[in-house]
């Protein structure tokens, strides 16, 4: 008989509760210690997709888990990913490739059938693993979705992996949510439960000692750790748009704004801007007016390009990006946000929303058709008014051609990709992930008059470091690794 892969799940009390980071720091802490470790995510959902080497999409945050692992992406990492398109549907990606659109309740029906594409790209990533940590999605106590869950404990049961609870102090309640997780959760989902953590403290851990022994006595569960706020955790790439607050504080004037549209997508594309001292990067909320101080709008992807531009006009966004160019400011679109641009929006087959034609900004010389085959690829190429040299990735529907795009932004091998007005000041791109290469973003702040002497990726890597560090002092780090390894006996007991 052979012996599983020693696993250990991260579950959370509630969403956002820090479970992402939680396995990204652990990551980076066992492949420290000499350990082969992978991240695995069941079922995701985001509008915040990464582009895996043969050419999938998974989630953000588990791609950032495997940079923690020192490991690339792969489409098993994440086999389930809903990608909203409105509020009660989304595009579902199994195992990296589309597998179709779904309403909330087709979704809840269909989910069980999914379990065999989730435990087979669980055993993919397992068989070249000395440890999996894998990441819940919501919360157990959840029970309204309990049947057919692929997500918490219906995998944990599937797979015979034990759990630790991640409550979330911050938002208060912390007793209350492990102990009424506890007393929802079934016999056989209990059992399946090794411990407890909390998260996100601030203040003098020792002034919650009584806490921590009235979950355990409420539970039965032991305390694993408390674990401090950690300012650092937010220079990571966030996968969930509720975490656009999280924007570092800057008193620099050159403001970059950027409209936070409703199905807002890939928006870690400006997390380097955000870093940047001398940027103070501003996402719009919806019902506010872009600031007229902007020197720079940025108009980010998008999950439904042709919902998100209805909504932008909606917000009056549309009249302030107009008065914006015309007081000579900068404008530029990434991928949604650079076929809102154009002329035309062509949508012929429906595929992103009613079938038909609808009429972009007008501020670049393009027109749009939206196609159904999708590009998920992995590029490098050229800044063709720098001659920097640019990484990033490709991931959406339609093509787009018009007299402006005789200028394109970038040179992707032969192939130009986007369009420049021919005053230079309106721009766009498909390609994402083109702030993340310092030389590029340098020659382009540069041309803005911003000086940048801000290394991303030595950045990401040493919050990475600064996160295990943290995880090393305030969990028990070893105990986690010893029920990891308990799941061999676990799945004895289930034979």
């Amino acid at each position: 008989m052979t012996t599983p892969t020693p696993a250990l799940m991260i579950q959370g009390t509630c969403s956002n509760a820090g479970k992402s980071t939680l396995v990204a720091g652990l990551c980076r802490a066992l492949v420290r210690r000499g350990l082969k470790v992978a991240p695995f995510k069941s079922q995701n959902m985001s509008n915040n997709a990464a582009v895996t080497a043969d050419g999938g999409e998974i989630g953000r945050a588990q791609a950032v888990q495997a940079r923690a692992a020192r490991l690339p992406p792969s489409v098993h990492m994440n086999p389930v990913l809903l990608k909203p398109e409105t509020d009660t549907g989304a595009q579902m990606i199994v195992q990296g490739q589309r597998f179709g659109r779904l309403g909330a309740k087709n979704f809840l029906d269909k989910k069980a059938a999914l379990m065999p594409h989730v435990l087979d790209s669980f055993a993919r990533v397992a068989r070249d693993a000395d440890i999996v940590l894998i990441e819940g999605a919501g919360s157990p106590a959840e029970i309204n979705l309990r049947a057919g869950d692929i997500a918490n404990m219906g995998f944990a049961i599937a797979a015979q992996v034990p759990v630790v609870i991640a409550g979330d102090i911050e938002r208060g309640g912390v007793i209350a949510s492990l102990a009424g997780t506890h007393l929802v959760l079934d016999g056989d989902e209990r059992a399946m439960v090794r411990g407890y953590l909390i998260n996100k403290f601030r203040g003098d851990v020792r002034l919650f000692d009584q806490g921590l022994t009235a979950i355990t006595d409420l539970t039965g569960w032991p305390s694993l750790g408390v674990v401090p706020w950690l300012p650092q955790a937010a220079l990571l790439p966030a996968e969930d748009a509720v975490d656009l607050d999280r924007a570092r504080a800057s008193s620099s004037t050159r403001v970059i704004a950027v409209p936070m549209l409703a199905r807002i997508a890939n928006f870690d594309d400006l997390d380097p801007l955000g870093m940047e001292p001398g940027v103070k990067l501003v996402f719009v909320p919806p019902g506010q007016p872009i600031p007229a101080e902007a020197s720079v709008v940025i108009i980010p992807g998008s999950k439904s390009t042709l919902g998100d531009l209805a909504f932008l006009r909606a917000q009056g966004w549309d009249i302030d990006i107009a008065a914006h160019v015309r007081r000579g400011g900068h404008l530029l679109g990434l991928c949604g946000g650079y076929q809102m641009l154009g002329r035309s929006i062509a949508d012929p087959d429906g595929i992103d929303g009613a079938a038909g034609t609808v009429q972009g900004l007008g501020l670049l010389d393009i027109e749009t058709i939206m196609q159904g085959d999708k590009s998920t690829t992995l590029v490098s190429g050229t800044h063709c008014a720098t001659g920097a040299p640019v990484e990033g990735y490709e991931i959406h529907l339609g093509r787009s051609h018009g007299a402006d795009c005789a200028r394109p932004v970038v040179t992707i091998g032969d192939r130009p990709d986007g369009a420049i007005s021919p005053g230079g000041r309106v721009q766009g791109t498909y390609l994402h992930g083109l702030f993340t290469n310092d030389t590029f973003r340098k020659a382009w702040l540069a041309g803005l008059g911003i000086a940048s002497e801000l290394a991303y990726d030595q950045q990401v890597e040493a919050a990475l470091d600064a996160l295990a560090d943290h995880l090393e002092t305030h969990l028990d780090v070893d105990r986690m690794i010893a029920i990891a390894r308990s799941r061999h006996s676990t799945n004895q007991s289930a034979a």
